[in-house]
């Protein structure tokens, strides 16, 4: 008896999610910061300011920080903190060129 569970779409390419939603070697363009308390603002003098690019670089054991790349910086962010940022999913590079 074979049990398959479908697989989980990947987001769909310029979809705005949750930066806490992509997954480590994802990329994305900052569209917004949720700004209703302190910690949002604290993520804009972080860098996380829309129109910077971002990287999801890996995942701790248990899930929880989650380190990120930006501006040349990494720096690590609880899942709740990057819940706040929301970005454009940027399409996987291609080994082609056009």
């Amino acid at each position: 008896m074979s049990s398959t569970s479908p697989a989980l779409p990947s987001p769909d390419p310029r979809a705005v999610l949750p930066l806490s939603r992509l997954a480590p070697g994802a990329s994305g363009v900052i569209e917004r910061v949720e700004l209703a308390s302190g910690a949002g603002r604290r993520l804009l003098d972080l860098g996380f300011v829309p129109g910077t690019a971002v990287r999801v670089l890996r995942r701790a054991p248990l899930g929880d920080p989650v380190s990120y790349e930006l501006r040349g910086v990494r720096l690590a962010l609880r899942r709740s903190e990057a819940a706040r940022i929301w970005v454009r999913v940027e399409a996987p590079a291609s080994g082609t060129a056009r």
